[in-house]
């Protein structure tokens, strides 16, 4: 058996009230990790989720709606470790407030992972060429960029990473800590993403930080890294584009949570602790 060495490890897991983040969080918590949960409901319906079975835009959107209680619920009943704060990343005040809620209850956070993410479908083409039944692979409407739907992608998926970054390691430091892990999720569509530009691009900046971080912050014994997930079922991938994709998969299926999941694992282990400034496409060969 591979000790990962995870076993009481402060870890801080954005966007964990469903999907990637939620199966990052329990995995977490299946190593003995103490698991700290930040979300935000971003739907303004009532959480119908068990109302809804059959995946697409619908599903997903109930799926972004749900609290962090059935994910704390099931961390708690396998005996782990988990608290969680619903709080609104793109207010650069309230990164502070996250760490300050995970240190009061936890202790310095030593695993941070960058898992929360906006998201709206956008292109640069006008109205009159597209058609009103243009849809992003999700089944969502395309709307044409706006400086809203760019600052609202940006806050959360580029400058709010920034900053939790720029905040762990500021505490990471002034504590004297010699061992620390950043993982932040991207998308194997960053460097070229049409339909979803503002998306991808974002994500792109995030790849970025992440990159110039491994380079500062590896003196501090930090390591840093990015997964870069393919088509992946978190309730949005239709029974449709299910069967397309496995078509063109080499693995013949696609991805589930837990995929993402063991890969950031991995990332935060002691196994691991020789990788950093890497990007890896976690999609059964989606992207190579």
């Amino acid at each position: 058996m591979i000790d990962t060495g995870l076993k009481n490890k402060v870890v801080l897991v954005t966007g964990a009230n469903h999907g990637i983040g939620a199966a990052t969080a329990q995995a977490f918590a299946a190593q003995g990790a103490k698991v700290f949960i930040q979300y935000l409901r971003f739907a303004e319906t009532p959480d119908q989720t068990d109302k809804i079975t059959t995946p697409g835009n619908a599903l997903y959107r109930a799926n972004q709606n749900k609290s962090a209680d059935e994910v704390m619920k099931a961390i708690r009943d396998k005996g782990g470790i988990a608290e969680s704060w619903e709080v609104d990343l793109a207010q650069p005040a309230n990164i502070s407030e996250l760490f300050n809620h995970v240190e009061k209850v936890f202790g310095t956070v030593d695993v941070l992972v960058n898992n929360a993410a906006f998201g709206q479908p956008d292109t640069f083409l006008p109205q009159e060429k597209r058609k009103a039944e243009d849809r992003s692979p999700g089944g969502f409407a395309i709307e044409a960029i706006t400086p809203e739907l760019h600052d609202k992608h940006f806050a959360v998926n580029s400058r709010a990473v920034a900053l939790l970054m720029a905040e762990y390691a500021k505490r990471h430091i002034k504590h004297k800590k010699q061992w620390g892990r950043i993982i932040s999720v991207s998308t194997d569509g960053a460097m070229c993403f049409p339909g979803e530009i503002s998306y991808g691009a974002s994500k792109y900046a995030l790849e970025s930080y992440n990159r110039s971080a491994s380079r500062e912050l590896g003196k501090y014994g930090i390591t840093v890294n990015i997964v870069a997930p393919g088509p992946i079922q978190t309730g949005w991938i239709s029974p449709e584009m299910e069967e397309e994709t496995k078509k063109t998969s080499p693995l013949g299926r696609i991805g589930q949570p837990e995929d993402v999941a063991d890969v950031i694992v991995f990332l935060a282990s002691e196994q691991a602790g020789w990788l950093t400034g890497q990007l890896l496409y976690v999609g059964g060969g989606h992207a190579m």
